[in-house]
């Protein structure tokens, strides 16, 4: 039996240190960073609570395996006889407030500047339906649908040929990318259409619910040029594994020339009725003034 015992205890310690070897090489030691100040504090935050939590896991961990070891009755122990200890419930709950309370402190700090979404420079309002997003740049008045991309579409269908691992970004690449410029404060205005949706881009640092009828608010300010990618966070449906979300954030320059030329299709259209309706105008105009020139002529 006691043999029993000891490979029991040996299995489970092996156990759990091949789950802990596999997610470290398969999964990664860590979150990403992100690529803004929250994300970063964010980051900074769980590196300081996973430190904390790790030392209390080994001193528990080791004072546990390491009593069960040397105090176990096959090497005649006996059980102290005793129930109370003043001062030991005094430590045992000192000890873990004032651990919290150095937890507390730093997370405070961070969900306060998460929720405060004020002095934005630009605003977007971002609509959740089923199965894709809507952007609105509230002050620069474009506005346009983002859906999953054409390639990872087909590929995604039963019986069409694809390998998705041949296609880039599978799953996670759309039609019409959200372009925001870096160094810059912009306030999020999330919503939905039909059921809950979830906007979640890792490297921002957040998610937040997209709810009919209620409006929540985010922030970010990229301080990195490049592509982000993220997806739904909310099963919303039979496709809720094919909302991709695709944010490139590019520079001031590359942002007002990405604006001029989403409102340029509208003026290029706009500008081409307004030339059209002058053509006819002045053919009207030419087309009356014959009439009455033969009338004149048949006069005389």
């Amino acid at each position: 039996m006691k043999k029993t015992n000891e490979l029991i205890v040996g299995i489970a310690m092996v156990a759990v240190v091949s789950v802990i070897t596999w997610g470290v090489f398969a999964v990664g030691d860590n979150m990403p960073a992100g690529v803004t100040a929250y994300s970063q504090s964010v980051y900074a935050l769980h590196n300081t609570t996973m430190a904390i939590v790790t030392v209390i896991g080994v001193l528990v961990f080791s004072a546990m395996f390491t009593s069960i070891y040397l105090h176990r009755r096959s090497r005649g122990a006996k059980a102290a006889q005793f129930n109370h200890s003043t001062k030991a419930e005094v430590i045992w709950t000192a000890i873990p407030i004032l651990i919290l309370v150095v937890i507390a402190i730093p997370a405070t700090t961070v969900l306060i500047d998460m929720e405060n979404t004020g002095d934005a420079e630009m605003n977007i309002k971002v609509t959740g339906y089923q199965w894709l997003w809507k952007y609105e740049y509230l002050e620069d008045d474009i506005s346009f649908f983002s859906a999953l991309d054409r390639d990872s579409n087909r590929a995604r269908q039963i019986g069409s040929g694809i390998n998705p691992r041949d296609v880039e970004n599978y799953l996670l690449e759309v039609d019409n990318r959200m372009v925001v410029p870096v160094n810059t404060r912009i306030r999020f205005l999330l919503t939905a259409d039909d059921v809950i949706h979830s906007w979640w881009v890792p490297d921002l640092g957040w998610k937040r619910d997209a709810i009919p009828g209620m409006v929540n608010e985010a922030w970010t300010l990229i301080e990195q040029e490049g592509v982000y990618r993220g997806q739904c966070a909310e099963l919303c449906g039979a496709d809720h594994g094919f909302m991709p979300i695709v944010v490139e954030a590019v520079s001031q320059e590359a942002y007002r020339e990405w604006v001029a030329s989403q409102r340029g299709e509208t003026v290029v259209a706009a500008d081409a009725v307004e030339v059209s309706a002058e053509a006819e105008d002045e053919a009207d105009t030419e087309t009356e003034s014959e009439t009455i020139s033969l009338a004149e002529l048949q006069a005389e």
